[in-house]
């Protein structure tokens, strides 16, 4: 086979899909790669299939000898890699953290000439870029964070699964969303360092990095596929980013394995968008390195994808320290769990806490824990489908009891940077769970969860939780920290301010002695003044019950505190929800009054014998007045009694009501998959 071109990851190589390649030279093999396993040319199964696609040639692809990378040439024949072996090596270690420390006796000397002012990516800079993860579940949330920006594309879901390994029956990892997709441009892109083409406000991806460090701190390699029609053309494409790959043939640079195709509505077929060297080159690799072995089971997973769309496939997931899978998908049927020390206590059924069970604590390792709360807010067409079944989003802001609503105005060298509302309250389980912290979020993501700003050796902030969304402040690459810049320093500290002064101020509405006292009540002129002074004054629905015994919850902090930090204003704070009493002094007005044995309290025990001063005239009035009284009494404790009926009624109205829309999406998404799963017989390629 003569010389061939395939797509490589260099510093130049990213434009139109025709002029850039890496060009293989056949003659250096056996010198550079010894030992390597790879057997001759032999033909590939590119004959025609039931899904085989047209080729047409394209004088402009062959370019191997003009394109700048052509002229450092990687030591590798593509040929000896194009084997139809149903064999798909595993990676060298299949330990994540030790991944990186592969024999140096299958890497290549740098072929780099002297002069060259185009800079090669190393293999090896795959599995450094993933460090950068050190959860798995962060990883994922990557993959996730693509589909939920194409939202704005039109995706209606997106589905993570588990789906098998044809080559061995091992376990994979399935991320498919309905989105745009992308056409052999945007793939490329999404293939290569740094570039990203996401200029929305809201778009939560922005370094152009998340896809590959992603996929590669999941598993050792990814396959993608991806429909997309764009300015009236129907694209599809296959990329192949492969660990194995590279390693084992000893590459000194990241070569990425592409096919591309056009539908052509005239023909009624797909013809490649290449030569047919560069696609049979190609294509080789992907059989050879891929999980599927013939050209026909690779494009039939284009099948459920539809007119748009994209399919992610990691496979030769990593394993942890201990030899087990780092993804666990047997614990839960309807889950996918991290193995580690909690995954393992919770399956074998031994007694856990009520904090270890707490949300907090299970999203460390439950992927179904970790995705209700990793968006503050989800469209209603659109769903995450997490093996089969929906994920119930859950705003941890109401889980909270007694909360306030405060706002923060973070300024930095004079400017102001916005306002950023942060709700705080006691966890609805305080003081049982230990929990504390904030949830902040970035442009509706979840970067930090439970983070604590405090440490408490007395308890003080125990089972105090805040909600933020904070776009003033940068994430990491990873999207599991923020940036350590001053602004970011400084909403710590206002933070950690804002957990002691609610602390001090309400702990005692879970038991503790408070150590300051609310200052009163909310008037409703205060709260008028509030509501004009703040846009966003929304009352807070409290239990009836919540302040019986200590009044309603009052925003006043320390004076000192207030003036320091003039950006700390309690927006709203509802008022509490108490039973009517009458006041004490018409209880003393009543005694010097009537001379009867009354019931003041309606509840029929404590009667009280009044002594008759006046005429009996008055008395008569007085006795009039009980009678109604106790009447209205009567009447009040009905209502009472058919409110909390009707209390009753409704919420298991809504209950029914959620599960029905529950059921509803999930048929939905199936009817939907179903509408693009077409008959294979009746597909024309």
């Amino acid at each position: 086979m003569n010389s061939t071109n395939m797509v490589g990851l260099c510093s130049n190589n990213l434009g139109g899909v025709e002029t850039k390649a890496v060009k293989l030279e056949p003659g250096l093999v056996e010198s550079s790669i010894p030992q390597m396993e790879y057997c001759e040319a032999d033909p590939l199964p590119c004959q025609n299939t039931s899904s085989s696609c047209g080729r047409q040639d394209s004088a402009t692809t062959e370019q191997s000898g003009t394109t700048v990378l052509g002229q450092d040439q990687s030591p590798i024949d593509d040929s000896s890699l194009c084997s139809t072996s149903q064999i798909c090596p595993a990676p060298l270690s299949r330990q994540f953290w030790r991944a990186g420390n592969y024999d140096e006796g299958l890497t290549t000397k740098s072929t780099l000439k002297k002069g060259s002012s185009f800079l090669h990516i190393h293999p090896k800079f795959l599995h450094s870029n993933a460090t950068s993860h050190k959860w798995a579940f962060g990883a994922l949330a990557e993959l996730l964070d693509n589909a939920v920006d194409e939202i704005q594309n039109g995706a209606t879901f997106v589905i993570v699964d588990k789906t098998l390994n044809p080559r061995n029956g091992s376990s994979a990892l399935l991320v498919q969303d309905d989105g745009g997709g992308m056409d052999p441009e945007a793939i490329r892109r999404c293939m290569s360092f740094g570039f990203s083409d996401k200029k929305s406000i809201s778009a939560i991806g922005q370094y152009g990095n998340g896809f590959k460090t992603s996929s590669m701190r999941l598993g050792a390699d990814v396959i993608v596929f991806s429909r997309c029609t764009k300015n009236r053309k129907l694209t599809q494409s296959i990329g192949l980013l492969s660990q194995t790959f590279l390693s084992r043939a000893g590459l000194d640079r990241i070569v990425v394995p592409l096919i591309d195709f056009e539908f052509s509505s005239a023909a009624g077929k797909w013809n490649s968008l290449h030569g047919e060297q560069h696609f049979v080159s190609n294509l080789s690799l992907l059989l050879r390195w891929s999980p599927f072995a013939t050209e026909a089971e690779l494009l039939k997973q284009f099948d459920d994808i539809g007119d748009h769309g994209t399919k992610v496939i990691v496979y030769n997931l990593w394993f942890n320290d201990e030899g087990k899978m780092e993804l666990d998908f047997e614990a839960d049927p309807e889950d996918i769990r991290l193995s580690g020390d909690a995954n393992d206590k919770e399956k074998s059924g031994s007694r856990i806490s009520a904090s270890d069970l707490h949300l907090a604590n299970r999203l460390r390792y439950s992927l179904r824990a970790y995705l209700s709360v990793l968006y503050l807010r989800i469209p209603d067409n659109f769903c995450i489908l997490l093996r089969g079944r929906i994920v119930e989003c859950h705003n941890i802001a109401k889980d909270l009891k007694y909360p306030e609503f405060i706002m923060y105005k973070p300024q930095t060298v004079g400017f102001n940077e916005g306002s950023v509302i942060t709700t705080i309250g006691f966890l609805k389980e305080a003081p049982v769970v230990n929990i504390h912290g904030f949830n902040v979020y970035h442009k509706n993501r979840l970067i930090l969860p439970f983070w604590h700003v405090v440490r408490y050796s007395d308890s003080r902030g125990r089972g105090v939780v805040g909600v933020l969304e904070a776009n003033f402040i940068q994430p990491t690459h990873n999207k599991q920290d923020f940036e350590k810049t001053p602004l970011f320093q400084k909403l710590e500290v206002r933070l950690k301010e804002m957990t002691w002064e609610y602390w001090d101020y309400h702990c005692g509405l879970i038991g503790y002695h408070p150590k300051k006292k609310p200052q009163g009540p909310i008037t409703p002129q205060a709260s008028s003044e509030s509501r004009q002074q703040h846009g966003t004054y929304k009352p807070v629905l409290l239990g009836k019950n919540s302040f019986s015994a200590v009044g309603p919850i009052t925003p006043q902090a320390s004076s000192e505190s207030r003036q320091q930090h003039g950006s700390y204003k309690p927006v709203f704070l509802g008022a509490s929800k108490r039973k009517e009493v009458d006041r004490p002094i018409e209880h003393e007005s009543l005694k010097r009054t009537a001379g009867l044995v009354v019931d003041l309290t309606g509840d029929g025990q404590s009667q009280e014998i009044l002594t008759p001063t006046s005429s009996g005239l008055r008395d008569q009035e007085a006795a009039h007045f009980i009678q109604e009284n106790q009447k209205l009494r009567a009447q009040c404790s009905d209502c009472e009694k058919r409110e909390e009926e009707l209390h009753v009624k409704v919420n298991k109205l809504r209950k029914e009501l959620k599960e029905a829309q529950r059921t509803y999406a999930h048929l939905l998404v199936e009817s939907r998959l179903l509408d693009k799963v077409k008959p294979e017989d009746d597909v024309v390629l």
